[in-house]
């Protein structure tokens, strides 16, 4: 296993997510205590030491059931990942955002406590907020800090101008951006997020790095495209197709820290095997093209 030094913290490069973790919606895994710890267990025998959750998945669950199988392992064993700031009215079932001081450091002990932890490794924002006052929200992350609650703080689905100024009213101490990255998504290469991580030598985390499965279920155009080039580099590399897919991702530059999101043991070890595949130059072009949304001028 590779790891990702991100000021005091180190992350594994392979990045465990939790957000099926519990929930209604179709692919939850809703399984017991028991199987999640073993699940636990399993990760950390791979390296695996970093799980990426968030107060939002499955109305807050999700924390709740990782706080009580991550009793079963020593702290210095595992990094968590959580986030805050995106809310939620029970009465109508409205969505909103809310980041500023008071919000932030009330979710943050609030996450604490359901993930049984005396501090959390890497705290984000989870999402880029119209109203977001910067130095508002950089004091509540450096407060959280000095309190000892967070080692690190980041944030997820920010676009640049946004963690441009969260990053310079903090001082340039963020630490990542969780994106969403995959070879149908290209959101962030066109936004030039990925310049500007790269630029301040900021790790990116990278959620649904295979679209959620989409690019090996989903009958569109442009991920059956993709498809049969991630199928043809497969027997080139002599790996799964899936393992393509985060190669892909892996041997850009930027440092891309991919989370898999399945509750499927086999599904980590193909994105574990992806570390030792170094794709050819043109082959990572052969992907970025495939679906007809990139064109290489």
């Amino acid at each position: 296993m590779q790891y990702v030094e991100m000021g005091q913290i180190k992350l594994s490069r392979i990045v465990q997510g939790f957000w099926r973790l519990s929930g209604p919606w179709p692919g939850s895994w809703n399984i017991p205590d028991e199987n999640l710890t073993t699940k636990l267990g399993q990760c950390l025998e791979r390296g695996v030491t970093t799980f990426d959750t968030a107060d939002i998945y499955g109305g807050t669950e999700c924390e709740t059931q990782l706080g009580r199988a991550l009793k079963a392992f020593r702290r210095e064993e595992y990094q968590v990942v959580t986030k805050g700031g995106i809310c939620r009215d029970v009465a109508t079932n409205f969505g909103y955002y809310n980041t500023t001081y008071d919000y932030l450091v009330t979710a943050c002990r609030k996450s604490l406590e359901r993930l049984q932890l005396d501090y959390i490794d890497l705290y984000l924002i989870h999402r880029e907020d119209p109203m977001l006052n910067p130095y508002e929200a950089g004091r509540a992350l450096e407060d959280l800090k000095k309190e000892g609650l967070i080692r690190e703080a980041g944030v997820s689905n920010f676009d640049p101008n946004k963690m441009d100024a969260l990053n310079t009213a903090m001082g340039g101490t963020l630490r990542t951006n969780q994106i969403e990255l995959h070879p149908c998504c290209f959101e962030h290469f066109n936004s030039g997020m990925t310049d500007y991580l790269m630029a301040k030598r900021i790790h990116p985390m990278i959620w649904s790095p295979l679209a959620g499965g989409r690019l090996f279920t989903s009958d569109a155009p442009e991920y059956a495209k993709v498809r049969a080039v991630l199928e043809s580099l497969a027997q080139k590399y002599n790996v799964l197709p899936s393992t393509i897919a985060y190669a892909w991702l892996l041997n850009h530059p930027m440092g891309a820290i991919p989370i898999v999101g399945s509750g499927r043991i086999e599904r980590l070890d193909e994105a574990i095997a992806a570390l030792d595949v170094q794709l050819e130059h043109p082959d990572w072009y052969r992907i970025y093209a495939a679906s007809g949304q990139q064109t290489i001028r």
